[in-house]
């Protein structure tokens, strides 16, 4: 087995695992996001940015509008609900970068959906977090991985006709 990942350098490893991980993970977000309208809650604009390279055409909101992350979640609250009206699933998916910042940010986040009994996603982070810290620590970071990770997604986001 040969590595696909352009940074490793260390000679085959389980980082064809990595990228099919990550890879599944962005795909099923990718499809909620796109099929159900599950919103994306990321950082900042360059974050978005890296999700629409990746094929993600639905709602994508940002932190960091100048408002207290508790106006922001009151306002997500109010867009999309307690719960998504399509499946009754999560109505946001969280992803904050895996770096401290981000790891504060997404637990006051969390803290703020979770008293106003919100249902909300967070395995996307979770997975990237493992599969991609050797690569990047920040959604932005998905853009110089956009050659080797868009492929696979497409491949774990079949339905997916446009891309």
């Amino acid at each position: 087995m040969t590595s696909t990942s352009p940074h490793d350098g260390r000679g085959p490893s389980n980082a064809d695992e990595r990228w099919h991980k990550a890879a599944q993970a962005l795909g099923e977000a990718r499809q909620r996001n796109r099929e159900a309208g599950v919103a994306v809650l990321v950082e900042g604009l360059r974050d978005r940015r890296a999700l629409e390279r990746l094929g993600f055409s639905g709602p994508i909101e940002v932190l960091n509008r100048g408002w207290p992350v508790d106006d922001v979640v009151l306002k997500l609250v109010e867009t999309y609900g307690r719960r998504c009206p399509v499946d009754e699933g999560s109505s946001l998916i969280l992803l904050m970068d895996w770096d401290r910042t981000g790891g504060r940010l997404q637990t006051q986040c969390r803290r703020s959906l979770e008293s106003l009994d919100v249902r909300f996603d967070e395995r996307l982070r979770t997975v990237l977090t493992v599969t991609l810290k050797p690569e990047t620590r920040v959604v932005e970071g998905l853009s110089g991985l956009i050659d080797v990770l868009l492929p696979l997604v497409n491949l774990y986001d079949a339905n997916d006709s446009i891309l």
